[in-house]
């Protein structure tokens, strides 16, 4: 066998080579995609910290609750 690879080796070594790459990209294209989706990221994390959000909602009317009544009572 020649130390040259044949044209046909050749070409279908670059079309394996262009498959793996535009696999790769799409593969990236997806991850980027999924990393900017601002949406699915703030679900997740209202998901992973609802005690958090509920707890510090409560005390924030609380304060709120107090300084308007406050207002009202005081002469």
């Amino acid at each position: 066998m020649s130390s040259n690879p044949s044209s046909y080796e050749l070409e279908t070594k670059a079309a394996d080579e262009r498959r793996r790459l535009d696999s790769s990209f799409h593969e990236l294209k997806d991850r980027v995609k999924e990393k900017l989706d601002f949406k699915r990221t703030a679900q997740d994390y209202a998901k992973g910290h609802v005690r958090e959000g509920s707890g510090l909602a409560v005390m924030v009317g609380l304060l709120f609750g107090y300084s308007v009544a406050g207002m009202f009572t005081r002469h």
